[in-house]
């Protein structure tokens, strides 16, 4: 271990798994220290995705090898937030991808994509395993990219029955153009707590009377219909807000 750096980081890696006095990262990381032009001595800081960061500096660093000192008292275990799971509709894989990259900054706790009929009508629309990689590689660029500790767990794509059976008693919040005003139920979300976004085209009627059947409360963002990923951004940027 070495002394606490007293200079900012300039640079935030996720590194995974258990930590030693010094942490080896992937190529993926080497890489993107050399095109950040950072050297030897340089202080960064380390983010694991399950609530442990902490400074160090770099240690060795080449085209393939990068490795941080961790350094001494710099660790911390961060709790995680209040626990907000967000469904994303399987739509347009472009769309899927900006989403993840914002629930990552913005501390969504999990990530389920739900395939509704209308998803079926998509193409290229994001799901499989493929893709899957993509969506985690997006957030973990954007968890070092907003210095966060926690990244949000991934699930497979499953369809609105299994994603409901899932969810049982977690509290639910449809977005829905007919739905009260987000605002007014901010005094009565309890964490934890379900987002759930229709699809390109909107849910089918019948789609839309199973999450009332299940329990699921709907809620407006406003007048105005928005995309499902500009949805997804302002409503977890809300609940975050009401729920800290």
């Amino acid at each position: 271990m070495v002394e606490r750096a007293d200079r900012a980081p300039v640079g935030t890696f996720h590194a995974p798994g258990e930590w030693g006095a010094t942490v080896e990262l992937d190529d993926a990381a080497a890489h993107h220290a050399g095109v950040k032009r950072l050297a030897v001595g340089d202080v960064v800081r380390l983010t694991s995705g399950a609530g442990r960061r902490a400074t160090g500096t770099i240690a060795t660093l080449g085209k393939r090898r990068l490795s941080v000192a961790v350094d001494d008292g710099s660790v911390e275990q961060v709790p995680p937030p209040p626990r907000v799971e967000l469904w994303a509709p399987v739509g347009d894989r472009e769309r899927m991808l900006l989403l993840a990259e914002k629930a990552a900054e913005l501390g969504a706790s999990a990530w389920r994509p739900v395939v509704y009929r209308r998803s079926r009508s998509v193409t290229p629309r994001g799901e499989g395993d493929a893709f899957r990689e993509k969506v985690r590689l997006r957030m973990v660029a954007a968890l070092e990219q907003s210095g966060g500790a926690w990244l949000p767990e991934q699930h497979a794509e499953v369809g609105l029955e299994a994603a409901l059976t899932a969810a049982l008693g977690v509290d639910g919040v449809l977005l829905d153009a007919e739905g009260a005003p987000i605002s007014t139920l901010r005094d009565t979300l309890r964490p934890p707590l379900s987002i759930a976004l229709g699809p390109e085209g909107g849910l089918e009627p019948d789609e839309r009377a199973r999450f009332l059947a299940a329990g699921w409360r709907t809620a407006s963002l406003g007048a105005n219909v928005l995309r499902f990923e500009t949805a997804g951004i302002a409503a977890l940027a809300l609940i975050r807000a009401f729920t800290p």
